[in-house]
């Protein structure tokens, strides 16, 4: 299936006419299964931080880490792909955030990137803007500073954090961002933003109000099952099936089984006989 890639315009003209999806992937193979179904947006999250490397949290994760794995979808997808800014790759001055967001759209061919938070960052996200990089915001729930808002909850649910909340979306419109993810907040709370900004809301665990969905991969496929969120649907259990598989192999291997004649090559000489002859 040719792939008609979205551009910004596209994405905006979406909101509240049409709805969004965005996945995640972190390689080839899944950035091509994403693609040949039509996913709207592929993102190259810093959850690869947990579901990929092993790490605690998506705050080890480095650039180099999401230039390597970036570079490898834009391989397998000719899809909009969105770059997840790391831990410490934009809030350290803006000279520092538009030369790592350069490296995404440079080195990696990403047509746009992400970055985690509200006020505290639209003079960044401008200048990112401005150097002519397309810039997605991401507010609720900010899993590289989950620590400070008392661990993965949901956010906004007081009228305190949720008007906050609500200027933080409208501040980033007026920044330059395309779009906005919202994080873990109340359904009503993420309704109000969506009618609020000029721009497409991206939801994972905001409601059905939202212009677009989006979710870890291996979540939603049931791969990754070490911790799942309340609001991931899971549309597979494919842990269970892969284990099964793998338990499979294992046992044929030890005992002989595999492989068989239907799984090796056979030749078109009497091997005996060759060797026979070299002798």
């Amino acid at each position: 299936m040719k792939v008609m890639k979205l551009t910004i315009p596209d994405i905006i003209a979406k909101k509240g006419v049409e709805k969004i999806s965005m996945l995640t992937a972190y390689d080839v193979s899944f950035a091509r299964l994403l693609e040949s179904q039509g996913v709207d947006m592929i993102l190259v999250g810093d959850s690869l931080g947990m579901v990929v490397l092993g790490y605690e949290s998506t705050v080890p994760v480095t650039m180099d880490e999401m230039i390597h794995h970036a570079k490898a979808v834009r391989r397998g997808s000719a899809s909009f792909i969105v770059g997840d800014m790391p831990f410490l790759s934009y809030q350290v001055d803006t000279r520092e955030a538009i030369k790592n967001a350069g490296r995404f759209c440079k080195e990696a061919g990403c047509d746009a990137v992400k970055l985690e938070g509200g006020l505290e960052v639209c003079d960044t996200v401008r200048a990112v803007v401005e150097a002519g990089i397309s810039v997605m915001g991401h507010i609720g729930l900010t899993p590289q500073t989950a620590s400070q808002l008392g661990g993965y909850k949901v956010q906004g649910r007081d009228i305190e954090s949720a008007r906050k909340m609500l200027r933080d979306a409208q501040a980033l419109d007026e920044a330059g961002v395309f779009a906005i993810v919202l994080e873990c907040i109340p359904d009503a709370l993420a309704k109000s933003i969506t009618e609020n900004v000029s721009v497409p809301t991206i939801g994972i665990g905001a409601g059905p109000h939202c212009d677009g969905q989006v979710l870890v991969t291996h979540d939603l496929l049931g791969m990754f099952d070490k911790f799942v969120p309340s609001f991931v649907k899971k549309y597979a259990q494919l842990a269970p099936q892969m284990k099964e598989a793998i338990a499979a192999f294992v046992k044929e291997v030890h005992s002989g089984t595999f492989p068989d004649d239907k799984h090796s090559f056979s030749m078109n000489v009497d091997v005996e006989k060759l060797m026979a002859d070299e002798k």
